[in-house]
């Protein structure tokens, strides 16, 4: 497998500083002012209108029926689960960019159709730490994740669905026009995710992400320089977040984004450790570039620092570290990308890579 160059310190130079304008969240639409209650012949007037048509309901995903991968069946798929995984990250979905890594609900659109025309199938970021990325035969796993809990990223309208323009929607609107592109993104939030005021607005988000297969997973309490901080602190930060979230209704910790990639001066607590008696330990701790993931079954992956990239086009240092670069270099060379075999129980690769496995995890192995 070619060997792709590193270089995690460069791009994390420039996505903090890129990183500090997202700290500005957008805050979501402000409540209706309470409206006063019709008179009686006007209430008789509504309850006799027809009720206003229904909207679509959003498309449903089933992931694939299982296969029994054999040699044959491995070779036919071009399976190679020791193959790269991009992990994109993006940030505000907004139409006025104000910053380089806002993308308009357009851009979006326009990447993760390109995403599923190419075969790419979203898993969430605990699913590609876990080794479970089950999609079909043939299929090339994706890692769609969301930077600061942005109210750009999910708010429903006052029929319960997704807000036009959301990233909640553009990925639903997606997965209707493709049905095989499975609708879910990890979203990494702070301490008001989404925008949404008070705990009680808050539970109801998280819990209809969480009922729709979405990952919501912690990204410090406040947004710090991890690096900036004393071991204390970092702890500090990592077990707040983690604290709202649970009372919000998250309980799975799989994994965890570090606030401008920025890793701690005691690189370990990015990972695990505690604060005030709680204790924390995550499986996979994501970096802010620049690069595709290495699988999580081959050498050289690291769960403490997992590579992600930037969603943006080819300006500046984006012309060779940012998604349309890497996503179009993964398909200039499809032997070096994640290729599913389509059974969750084996792991299957090209013969001539076999030195390349690092970690079974209790799969079986075909070679071909």
């Amino acid at each position: 497998m070619r060997k792709v160059v590193s270089i995690t310190g460069v791009a994390n130079v420039v996505v903090v500083t890129l990183g500090l304008i997202v700290l500005s969240l957008m805050h979501g639409p402000a409540s209706s002012p309470r409206t006063p209650a019709p008179h009686a012949e006007a209430q008789k007037k509504v309850e006799q209108a027809p009720p206003p048509p229904a909207k679509p309901a959003l498309p449903g995903f089933a992931l694939p029926a299982p296969v029994q991968a054999t040699e044959e069946s491995a070779r036919a798929a071009g399976a190679n689960e020791l193959g790269l995984v991009p992990v994109l990250m993006y940030h505000r979905i907004r139409w006025d960019r104000s910053a380089s890594i806002d993308r308009t609900p357009k851009q979006l659109r326009v990447e993760l159709e390109r995403l599923a025309r190419a075969g790419y199938v979203p898993v969430t970021a605990a699913e590609f730490v876990e080794g479970k990325m089950d999609v079909a035969a043939g299929a090339h796993p994706v890692v769609l994740t969301f930077d600061d809990g942005n109210p750009s990223h999910f708010a429903l309208d006052a029929d319960g669905h997704p807000m036009k323009d959301t990233a909640v929607a553009v990925i639903f609107d997606v997965a209707k026009k493709f049905p095989s592109f499975r609708p879910v993104a990890t979203f990494y939030v702070n301490r008001e995710p989404f925008g949404l005021k008070g705990e009680d607005a808050q539970k109801a988000g998280v819990r209809w992400l969480l009922e729709h297969g979405f990952e919501v997973a912690n990204h410090t309490w406040a947004h710090p320089d991890l690096r900036r901080l004393s071991n204390k602190k970092v702890s500090e930060q990592i077990v707040r977040g983690e604290r709202l979230l649970k009372k919000l209704g998250v309980a799975d910790f799989s994994t965890f984004a570090l606030p401008f990639g920025s890793r701690p001066r005691k690189g370990s607590l990015g990972r695990g450790g505690s604060w005030d008696g709680t204790k924390y330990k995550y499986e996979g701790v994501f970096l802010a570039g620049a690069e595709p993931s290495k699988s999580p079954f081959a050498k050289g992956y690291d769960p403490r620092e997992i590579q992600r990239i930037q969603a943006n086009g080819l300006a500046g240092d984006c012309r060779r570290w940012c998604s349309t670069y890497w996503l179009k270099w993964l398909d200039d060379h499809p032997g070096e990308r994640y290729t599913a075999d389509g059974d969750p129980e084996s792991l299957s690769a090209p013969r001539q890579l076999r030195a390349n496995v690092a970690s079974k995890r209790g799969k079986k192995v075909i070679y071909y």
